[in-house]
């Protein structure tokens, strides 16, 4: 379990519209249009690049009803454009009117490593109002290292299977030394397979691929939803090119400014926030598993059954035992989003009486583990990224101990697992070459954030501080739970947004939805 992994949304996984690491808010009127100011000027093509901003985009028929595809060429180091080239998976379903068409909507889920082209496919295309879907080219690029553009690969399938079972909550020095040497060759992995591309994954040189694209698709400015993780990418692009940002809703937000530990413990303390939420929940019907009584008593039973899975672990039907790191993995994955709840307490209630398949079928959504024994390479381009974007939270074994007490005040059920997982890249083969930084964007047109209160992944302290780091941002808060806000049910969150991307109109800054 990579705790920034979470960063995402998780729609696909759980079958839910989304499902998946403190300032003021920046003003701005609420008329205001999504063109860019005066002041700003859109830049030339950089120097160097002219042939990729040049190329044509070939589509075709992807071979899924209304979608085409395109592959579009980059160069994989920007610094050395004349040098090697990777080819990024693009695809589209294009404005189906009426209406005049407003451009091209580029959509990206988070992760790092979700597939954007799944989820444009598998739900954007189709779940965002048909206003929006009228009205713009709905559109999706596979970032680099990820699923259709030259994924970045480390374990093999069964390699993996035993890679999530490793413990986590590691209890003497033999067991320290076994999860330490598990991230090892995880990292180890990646370099073996991917030793080529693993420099030239970071957030950065996505955000540069993403401007290439808009180019191609023949837009001036570009039009942008992006969630969880995918707000750091929106973020990042506004900061390189605020004079090309149009219509930017930044769901579910990122800080960039955070150094990789505090990231970690905040992320720590949104999922015990969400863990409470669903405790306060269970606790009030006959057949909670967690108990009738507290949520105190529902966190003391939660943490009596993961160190019960750690001495013994418990049968699921499949060749996998639920041991406690998966068991783990399952009722996080439950936390982003409140229509999960039933299926968890169900979970945890077959657990209880030595049934560990529910608690598996969820650890494998978040990891996107196939039936088959398949994975994804999710969780491989979701370490690449991380890795290069920030210096490590952890360097050793004693950095983490040292920080556990912090983690389990944040979190006196997760905080323990979330500290050592922490610890993930330690080993990276990759030197970071990202730092914590503020992103202002000056001279941006304005750019909505959207916040949920009980947001377990990207707590919404992360969304007041961006707001209140861009130049141009505008505050939009969700009361209540799950991750991200925008088509999860809330009428007053969705016109608020639609009315942006349909008409440029912002929201008044702070407002509130429930």
């Amino acid at each position: 379990m990579d705790t920034r992994r979470s960063l995402r949304i998780l729609a696909a996984a759980l079958g839910a519209a989304g499902l998946l690491v403190s300032g003021c808010t920046g003003g701005s009127p609420t008329n205001a249009s999504s063109s860019a100011p005066a002041t700003a000027s859109v830049p030339p093509v950089p120097d160097g690049l002219e042939r990729y901003y040049g190329q044509k985009l070939k589509w075709r028929d992807c071979g899924v009803e209304g979608f085409q595809c395109a592959t579009m060429k980059a160069p994989l180091d920007y610094a050395e454009p004349d040098g090697d080239e990777i080819d990024l998976a693009v695809s589209r379903k294009k404005a189906t009117g009426p209406g005049k068409r407003i451009g091209s909507l580029l959509v990206n889920p988070g992760g790092p490593g979700g597939s954007a082209i799944d989820y444009l496919q598998g739900y954007a295309a189709i779940g965002y109002p048909a206003p929006v879907r009228a009205r713009y080219d709905m559109v999706a690029v596979d970032p680099r290292g990820v699923a259709r553009s030259e994924p970045v690969e480390c374990l093999t399938d069964p390699q993996m299977d035993t890679y999530t079972q490793v413990d986590q909550t590691p209890d003497d020095a033999a067991e320290i030394t076994g999860l330490s040497s598990a991230y090892e060759r995880f990292a180890s992995g990646c370099e073996k397979r991917s030793g080529t591309i693993l420099p030239h994954v970071s957030t950065i040189e996505t955000a540069r691929d993403m401007d290439m694209l808009r180019a191609l698709l023949g837009d001036e400015k570009l039009h942008y939803v992006g969630a969880s993780y995918g707000t750091f990418l929106g973020a990042t692009y506004a900061g390189l090119f605020p004079g090309r940002v149009g219509r930017l809703v930044l769901d579910g937000a990122m800080d960039p400014s955070l150094p990789s530990v505090e990231m970690n413990r905040d992320q720590t303390a949104g999922f015990e926030t969400a863990f409470q939420s669903f405790a306060a929940d269970c606790v009030k019907k006959a057949d909670c598993p967690l108990g009738t009584t507290s949520t105190a008593d529902a966190a003391t039973r939660l943490k009596r059954l993961f160190a019960d899975l750690d001495a013994h672990p418990i049968e699921t039907g499949d060749s996998r035992r639920l041991t406690e790191s998966l068991a783990t993995t399952g009722v996080i994955a439950a936390m982003y989003d409140e229509s999960a709840w039933p299926q968890l307490r169900e979970a945890l209630a077959a657990a209880q009486d030595g049934d560990g398949s529910g608690l598996l079928s969820l650890s494998d959504s978040y990891y996107e583990r196939q039936p088959n024994g398949t994975y994804a390479n999710l969780m491989f381009a979701n370490a690449a990224v991380n890795c290069l974007d920030l210096p490590p939270a952890f360097t050793d074994a004693e950095d983490v101990e040292r920080a556990v007490p912090g983690f389990e005040k944040a979190s006196p059920v997760f905080g323990r697992a979330f500290a050592w997982a922490a610890l993930n890249c330690a080993h990276w083969p990759t030197p970071p070459t990202g730092t914590p930084h503020r992103i202002e964007a000056k001279g941006a047109a304005p750019i909505v954030v959207v916040g949920t209160t009980r947001d377990p992944a990207t707590p919404y302290k992360w969304a007041e501080s961006l707001a209140g780091q861009l130049s141009s941002g505008t505050l939009l808060t969700y009361s209540g739970d799950g991750h991200t806000a925008y088509g999860r049910g809330s009428d007053c969150i969705d016109t608020a947004i639609n009315t942006y991307l349909l008409e440029g109109t912002l929201p008044s800054d702070g407002k509130k939805c429930s």
